[in-house]
């Protein structure tokens, strides 16, 4: 299919405005051009919106919920109200807690510590490395990478069949790969977990920022996701969903927020009682503008409308997939096939090309900022380029010089705040790349490949 050929009902094809669209970057052959930022699955550029609900919060701040002055009182409520936020964004249940963490990795950490003794874990060797790794104090089960939907399943449910059927089992999962950008099948293997008396977790970071997510729906038990790729900026996270685990755990943080009561002993040691809500495990002053930030999010996505995000989001999807398909030298990564619903993340590796020479080509040469390596899903992708899931490497570093053999990839990403011109150029400057080569010579430097000066 042609690029020129890729139709979409132009109503929905409009960008929602983020921070940095308008910045212009030097490049090595010489003069400026607008960055195109390709690199969403990373960090997805602030919302103008968020950027300006935090800047007309920022006079009012204050430390929230010991405060008796009036900006405290107010910065409390603004931090409650974004948990409520958050809450109707997720489609919560009434009994549900929302944690405010740094990040999706601190989430899963925060989760992993409140386990019950002798849980037992099943994970995908699919998983990014936030939802793979934090598990090490439990029995962790590591599942094959599975070739279909029904496969993932399948595999789940024979895991779980052998399992102590009384003790506590949890499920990890991702929503969206964050390497083929592939939807996984989470309703129905929050089924095959709940019918085998296992809980289950989502890791939905690179999920929420695309599609809705209804903890009732998909009938998961938690959901964790970053603001730095819900459009908010750097720094804040959420776990949202049961209670009881995580009010029966020790905190995440011994200190102040998360005590409720605390009394010296005539023996000199510390009596403690905890808080049993969410600020159990919040421990210290929050980040509230972080908290904000997120709420803010949320708020701009619902009113956007999923529906049209999601619409806009799979025709840039249609136009990368096409213009990639009409380089021979472009093979594609994906676990499910070319028919498989995604998100706008793409990876690929290119015939001839080591990954990190590719993607300094494009950014030197182009001003396209893409990511390579392994994206913190070894596993998964060595598993795709045919190389031993077992063995290690560094995140994001190139394993060889260019033009020598590569198991790393280049991932595109994108999503709401794309215009089309940026995944044009970047589909224009793979075929350039391809048919006539780098224009400058490039060499390694601390793992990295850089423009030879």
């Amino acid at each position: 299919m042609s690029v020129s050929t890729v139709s979409a009902d132009q109503s929905v094809c409009v960008p929602l405005p983020v921070l940095g669209r308008d910045v212009t970057v030097p490049l090595v052959t010489g003069g400026e051009v607008t960055y195109a930022a390709l690199d969403y699955a990373a960090s997805a550029p602030a919302l103008q919106r968020v950027w300006d609900d935090v800047a007309a919060y920022a006079p009012y701040y204050g430390s929230v919920h010991r405060g008796a002055g009036y900006l405290s009182q107010l910065s409390t409520d603004l931090f409650e109200n974004a948990r409520k936020t958050v809450a109707e964004f997720l489609d919560c249940r009434a009994e549900d807690q929302v944690v405010f963490t740094r990040s999706t990795t601190d989430s899963l950490n925060l989760l992993a510590r409140a386990l019950p003794a002798d849980c037992q874990v099943f994970v995908f060797e699919t998983e990014h490395h936030a939802s793979l790794l934090p598990w090490r104090d439990a029995r962790v089960t590591c599942l094959d990478a599975p070739r279909t939907p029904e496969r993932a399943v399948a595999t789940l449910e024979r895991a779980l069949a052998g399992r102590d059927p009384h003790g506590p089992a949890l499920v990890c999962v991702t929503g969206a790969s964050n390497v083929t950008g592939e939807l996984w099948p989470v309703r129905e293997l929050a089924a095959a977990a709940h019918a085998h008396g296992a809980r289950i977790v989502l890791d939905a970071a690179q999920l929420a920022p695309h599609h809705p997510v209804s903890v009732r729906d998909l009938d998961v038990d938690w959901v964790a996701f970053s603001g730095h790729k819900l459009y908010a900026p750097f720094g804040s996270g959420v776990l949202a969903g049961r209670a009881d685990w995580l009010r029966e755990a020790e905190p995440y943080l011994a200190g102040g927020g998360a005590s409720r009561t605390v009394a010296r002993r005539a023996d000199g040691s510390v009596d403690v009682s905890w808080h049993e809500s969410a600020a159990r495990h919040e421990a210290g002053s929050p980040n509230v503008i972080g908290a904000y930030a997120v709420a803010s999010a949320c708020t701009a996505l619902t009113e956007a409308g999923f529906d049209d995000l999601v619409a806009r989001e799979r025709y840039l999807i249609r136009k990368v997939r096409a213009g990639l398909a009409e380089v021979p030298e472009v093979r594609v990564l994906s676990l499910f096939g070319d028919d498989a619903p995604r998100v706008g993340v793409i990876s690929f590796v290119v015939a001839g090309w080591n990954s990190s020479h590719f993607a300094a080509a494009l950014s030197a040469e182009y001003g396209i900022g893409v990511r390579d390596g392994l994206f913190c899903a070894h596993p998964l992708v060595r598993t795709l380029l045919g190389g031993d899931p077992q063995s290690q490497g560094e995140c994001g570093a190139p394993e060889a010089a260019p033009g020598e053999k590569s198991l790393n990839a280049i991932r595109v990403s994108f999503g709401a705040g794309t215009p089309d011109e940026h995944v044009d150029r970047f589909v224009a400057a793979v075929r350039e790349l391809v048919r006539d080569g780098a224009k400058w010579t490039y060499r390694t430097e601390d793992g990295r490949c850089v423009p030879a000066v």
